[in-house]
């Protein structure tokens, strides 16, 4: 997997609730956990645009409602900077279902995805309406 080229600030953090912008059938996940993440003990992961994690929908379709699934944030509100100097803010957190091999579980996307994202996860931001 490619690493980010944005210094991403990491605001996010487990129990957190971000709307799910794909047409998977969820509609609000409760991030439970990260994927890969390493940190001191007894301290919990921070997360930001480009993280997967391990979620749980808390709001969706019912077939789909208290399912475990694997989400990638695509946005996020607290501003983070680029290489060039540029700082870049979403008006909402959101988050995209993934599989396994991180393949977008929805046909499409609503609202743009960050720019982070079309580098590491093109497969995603080839269904997302843009990318900023």
């Amino acid at each position: 997997m490619k690493g980010l080229t944005g210094n991403v600030v990491k605001t996010l953090t487990t129990c957190t609730w971000l709307p799910c912008t794909d047409n998977s059938g969820a509609k609000i996940v409760g991030i439970i956990s990260a994927v890969g993440f390493k940190g001191k003990r007894g301290r919990g992961p921070h997360l930001g645009v480009g993280n997967v994690v391990i979620a749980s929908v808390k709001k969706g379709k019912p077939d789909m409602v208290k399912k475990v699934v694997k989400a990638l944030i695509v946005r996020q509100k607290k501003e983070y900077r680029r290489p060039n100097g540029m700082r870049v803010a979403f008006e909402d957190n959101a988050a995209v279902l993934v599989t396994d091999d991180f393949l977008p579980v929805g046909t499409e996307i609503k609202g743009v995805v960050a720019k982070e994202i079309a580098e590491r996860f093109p497969k995603v931001a080839a269904v997302s309406s843009g990318v900023v």
